[in-house]
């Protein structure tokens, strides 16, 4: 079992900067994917970043890419996802997420990001 732990999400004005950090215990997820999703109110949660384990590998939902860096620490089990120049559109509850074979099968509980306009 992973467990995950979401922290960096707050209140930041349109344009701004945040930078989220998921910490992982129970084992090490060197060999896994991890990625960041978000649920915006009202709405599903969807797919926002994917790293491969070795993090030579990133993927990003379109909106996203260009403002958005997903990026790794093995040595900490740590991904982190680098949020620039945030519309408000970009408010939701962020969630950190692991898994094999493109399944994310353990969760963290998430991190609020608003965005103020």
């Amino acid at each position: 079992q992973v467990h995950l732990v979401e922290s960096g999400g707050g209140l930041v004005q349109a344009g701004g900067s945040l930078r989220l950090s998921c910490g992982a215990s129970g084992r090490t997820t060197s060999n896994l994917d991890m990625g960041w999703f978000r649920q915006a109110p009202g709405k599903e949660r969807h797919f926002v970043a994917g790293i491969s384990p070795s993090g030579g590998a990133t993927y990003y939902k379109d909106s996203v890419k260009g403002r958005f860096t997903i990026s790794r620490d093995n040595a900490k089990n740590t991904v982190y996802l680098q949020m620039n120049s945030l519309k408000p559109e970009d408010r939701a509850v962020y969630y950190c997420g692991t898994g094999v074979a493109s399944s994310y099968t353990y969760w963290g509980r998430g991190t609020q990001v608003t965005v103020s306009s």
